[in-house]
């Protein structure tokens, strides 16, 4: 029985190292954004990774890099697009997720944060705490557009 239980804990601890257990291989695959060099294991909770029809893929710290991502790669079919759930940090389907838009949390490349749920239940919990309303992915995506201008203004600000 012993042996049973440590056989089953070795194997975790392999597959939790190798970032199965966790749903982290992205991160090992992709460490950094691919457009400002944040470090994604830090932003887990909003990092995104795209996979594109031709196999090839891209990790991005959040929904601001991502829309810079699907802009550069305009000519490629997405595949999928994942995001990372705010408190699980497992990346879900980004079409498919809750999102919340504002509130008093700092977003991440953005004034105006958006943030992912796999569950509306989260979502809710968290606007209950943090403010910020429910929203869907092309809310999400149509408001990062938006304020993309002044995202890069204050970022480029920032860096002087």
């Amino acid at each position: 029985m012993k042996r049973g239980i440590l056989s089953v804990l070795f194997i975790a601890c392999v597959l939790s190292i190798g970032g199965v257990a966790f749903g982290d291989s992205d991160i090992k695959e992709v460490p950094f954004c691919k457009h400002c060099g944040m470090d994604r294991d830090q932003l887990s909770h909003s990092r995104m990774f795209v996979v594109y029809d031709d196999g090839s893929s891209a990790g991005t710290c959040s929904i601001h890099c991502v829309a810079i991502e699907l802009i550069l790669d305009i000519d490629k079919m997405l595949r999928s697009l994942q995001v990372g759930d705010y408190y699980s940090k497992k990346l879900i389907d980004a079409e498919k997720a809750f999102w919340v838009i504002g509130g008093k949390k700092p977003g991440v490349m953005t004034k105006k944060a958006k943030w992912a749920f796999k569950n509306k239940a989260d979502a809710k919990k968290f606007i209950a705490k943090n403010g910020g309303s429910l929203s869907t992915f092309d809310d999400a995506m149509k408001a990062t557009f938006e304020d993309m201008y002044a995202d890069t203004k204050t970022i480029l600000e920032k860096r002087k």
